[in-house]
């Protein structure tokens, strides 16, 4: 599949920063990896200077596999691929010290964080699964929106939600005392180093020349505010979204992170793919009409070359 004008167009805008708003079956995945391989061929930059980030180990593999399939081996040696996490990852191992961590810091998984909850947990709830899964996803919301132990103190009103700032409190410092991260932890570290310590931020930015950001739409506080450190004022960056295939706001994304990239980059490039390779006109012109109930930040309105198709059929459940 050759490049549509407005997937070139994608591709070649590297001055400032884009954001590509990419309807279903569009080629986004097309237009990241022919971007990566033009930042490299045509713009100068070394793959160690490109970072791209997305949600899944899943994902992360296969755009490494597509950049694979249109660089060769040397040149694409060094090129960063990864999930938001690992990323994090990498920037905690690099900069253990200046986080007060040892070398061997421990990582909770779900159920380690789950399982120190029980043991700090008061009786009344030390022993209701619902409950302390409650105040995990409390927990990692607070972390994920980037407030501090005293910000949701301020905020906490009822009986309840001083119980579980209190739980918090305890939770975060029994993680520090045993030297540990948890899953959350993983991006709001690395986030507060870089707010804090303005010459290791000069050496990320400096490190990671160009950001790319897939599925943008998933992203939540803490991930829009690394982004916004990583990619500094040169604001060199591609976020890659669609606000109508945001469906993960009950685990904190934050589909306006669209609006706010409007907000706070006043010569932000958006680039529409509009055009869909996997469906036929039928379907599309069903898709539209559902879709436009919904609320938009930005409209736009899929379409095909592949034909009228087969008639829809609606079936209606019993």
């Amino acid at each position: 599949m050759q490049l549509n004008t407005h997937q070139q167009a994608a591709v070649r805008h590297i001055s400032g920063p884009c954001l590509v708003l990419a309807g279903a079956g569009s080629g986004k995945t097309k237009v990241i990896t022919q971007k990566i391989a033009y930042l490299i061929k045509q713009c100068g930059y070394t793959a160690p200077q490109i970072a791209a980030l997305t949600f899944t180990n899943k994902a992360a593999r296969e755009m490494k596999s597509r950049v694979q399939q249109v660089l060769d081996t040397r040149a694409a040696r060094g090129l960063w691929v990864s999930t938001f996490h690992t990323l994090g990852l990498h920037i905690i191992r690099t900069e253990y010290q200046a986080l007060n961590l040892p070398k061997n810091f421990s990582l909770f998984d779900a159920q380690d964080s789950l399982q120190l909850l029980k043991d700090l947990a008061p009786e009344a709830i030390a022993h209701d699964k619902q409950r302390l899964l409650q105040a995990q996803t409390f927990i990692s919301n607070w972390k994920n929106q980037g407030q501090s132990e005293q910000t949701v103190t301020d905020q906490a009103s009822s009986a309840d939600e001083h119980m579980m700032v209190k739980l918090y409190s305890q939770y975060q410092h029994t993680l520090t005392a045993y030297n540990a991260l948890d899953f959350d932890d993983l991006i709001l570290k690395p986030t507060q180093l870089l707010q804090q310590k303005p010459h290791i931020l000069n050496k990320w930015q400096q490190k990671i020349r160009y950001l790319l950001i897939d599925e943008y739409q998933d992203t939540n506080e803490i991930q829009y505010q690394l982004i916004r450190l990583l990619t500094g004022i040169r604001a060199r960056f591609t976020a890659v979204g669609d606000d109508d295939q945001s469906i993960y706001a009950w685990r904190g994304a934050c589909p306006h992170n669209m609006s706010k990239l409007q907000d706070n980059f006043p010569t932000l490039n958006v680039i529409k793919l509009e055009q869909n390779y996997r469906s036929t006109t039928n379907i599309l012109t069903t898709a539209n009409q559902l879709i436009a109930c919904n609320p938009h930040l930005i409209e736009k309105a899929l379409f095909s070359e592949l034909g009228s198709g087969e008639p829809i059929h609606v079936i209606a459940m019993p």
